[in-house]
């Protein structure tokens, strides 16, 4: 499988624990995070997907990530989540390639950020989008609501920064988190009415 090419796009989601806005989006990412590590779940739905002659419409992953002060240096911690909902081969290719071995996003940051992967799991991933607030949960294991930033221009868009070195789009919504939680793959976090950071965009990856 890891030699088969494969395309995904849709939309994805992402509560940290920095302080809005994130020094990482905007520092390539060279500046210290708010806290002692930065713990991000990042959260992706596939709209249309095909690996191999596997389609992949519909699922869903995610990506739990704790960092040092500096994102850019390495050392991350990740562990990863592929929705049960999906059949048997699904799983398999997801797994593959959220894992690093499909080649593309994954395996660029595999290679260059982690030091310490916990491996795949397998749990039903719910994805909520409502206007400006995007929800995401996997029981007992993660849980965030967020909401764009609106404008002041009242377009009922969010503000935007473009052109960024995020993995999941150069362009990025401004989101602030209502509430977040995470006990999995060891790392625990709670975080409710602090206004944290956030992001959402559609995004797309292949090899």
């Amino acid at each position: 499988m890891a030699k088969s090419k494969w395309d995904i796009k849709g939309e994805y989601m992402e509560s940290c624990n920095c302080d809005y806005l994130c020094p990482c989006i905007f520092t390539n990412p060279q500046a210290p995070v708010t806290h002692d590590h930065c713990y991000a779940m990042l959260v992706y739905r596939i709209d249309e997907g095909n690996c191999g002659g596997t389609r992949l419409d519909g699922c869903k992953f995610a990506l739990i990530v704790r960092s040092g002060k500096v994102m850019s240096e390495g050392n991350w911690i990740l562990g990863c989540i592929v929705d049960a909902g999906s059949d048997e081969k699904q799983r398999d290719v997801l797994g593959t390639i959220v894992s690093g071995k499909a080649g593309g996003t994954p395996a660029l940051i595999h290679e260059n950020l982690v030091t310490d992967f916990r491996g795949v799991e397998f749990k039903p991933i719910e994805f909520t989008m409502d206007g400006l607030i995007r929800r995401a949960n996997i029981p007992d294991v993660l849980s965030f609501e967020i909401e764009g930033v609106a404008s002041r221009n009242k377009s009922g868009e969010p503000y935007y920064i473009d052109n960024t070195a995020h993995p999941s789009n150069r362009r990025l919504a401004l989101v602030r988190t209502r509430k977040s939680s995470l006990d999995a793959f060891d790392l625990q976090l709670d975080m409710t009415g602090k206004g944290n950071n956030g992001h959402y965009a559609p995004f797309h990856w292949s090899a």
